[in-house]
């Protein structure tokens, strides 16, 4: 990515907060630098609870840097480096004494490429639990059911869970990703790009458990895709050469936006 110019705008709308109801994740002037190269700019945003947040932006934005930002993953990238502030319920998820691993465990993720592991899909979504101390295979038979119908495939698989995840088809795989994510009992979700790499039947059914999840979970997505955006999410954010310049309900932004650069994007004129 090229250097980020000076500001295309400033004093980013904020959406109305639901009356009495904090943010569950916010940032705030967020930056990101890839050494002395930076992909992201004062990136200020509320991320709020049971609802979905979508960011969209040409490739290169800097929507999947700053979505990373929200579970630590960029701290696996070498020569990175993160200024400002982004909290979870108001802590810090930047403070010296936050354990990345406990944080992804409230923050789960789910990636542009399905990846289950080279297992039974029973202990793919038995792996998280295990691995946080979970022994009892009653309970881990519990939350392993329990995964699966939330990421609506216990119907599908619940008579073949010895066999391999790596049998299952690309859609399956996915939703297989997304009952891994949920067995640790996230409180937020990630998606990034979800269904990007699927066809449209099975993109309408991880669209479909999008909207059942965010009755449970805080939600945010990255899609390069605006219809799905205006789809499934409550909030849209419009990311441009790693700065945010437009965030507002999702309905509001596609059909009133507040900024000439976010009307160009989403009515094909520019991207």
């Amino acid at each position: 990515m090229n250097e980020i110019p000076t500001p295309i705008l400033a004093d980013i709308d904020e959406p109305p907060a639901d009356v009495n109801r904090a943010p569950k994740m916010s940032a705030r002037d967020v930056s990101v630098f890839y050494g002395d190269k930076q992909a992201l700019k004062d990136v200020s945003i509320d991320i709020r609870d049971d609802r979905v947040t979508a960011f969209i932006g040409p490739s290169g934005c800097g929507k999947s840097t700053f979505l990373r930002c929200l579970n630590r993953m960029n701290d696996t990238i070498r020569g990175v480096r993160i200024d400002g502030k982004v909290t979870i319920d108001g802590s810090d998820i930047y403070a010296s004494d936050v354990d990345p691993v406990l944080l992804r465990r409230r923050v789960g993720m789910v990636f542009q490429k399905s990846n289950p592991f080279p297992k039974s899909i029973y202990d793919n979504v038995a792996f998280g639990p295990r691995i946080h101390g979970m022994k009892d295979p009653v309970a881990l038979r519990e939350v392993v059911e329990r995964s699966l119908r939330q990421a609506a495939l216990w119907e599908e698989v619940n008579d073949r869970l010895d066999r391999s995840a790596l049998d299952l088809s690309g859609g399956q795989q996915q939703r297989l990703c997304i009952a891994r994510a949920l067995a640790v009992e996230p409180e937020v979700l990630l998606m990034d790009e979800p269904a990007s790499a699927l066809d449209p039947i099975a993109t309408a059914k991880i669209e479909e458990l999008i909207h059942e999840l965010k009755e449970r979970y805080t939600i945010a997505i990255v899609t390069h895709n605006m219809q799905q955006a205006a789809r499934v999410s409550d909030f849209t954010a419009y990311f441009y050469l790693g700065r945010l310049i437009e965030l507002a309900p999702t309905e509001q932004l596609f059909t009133n936006p507040s900024r000439q650069e976010t009307e160009d994007y989403i009515t094909g004129r520019f991207g």
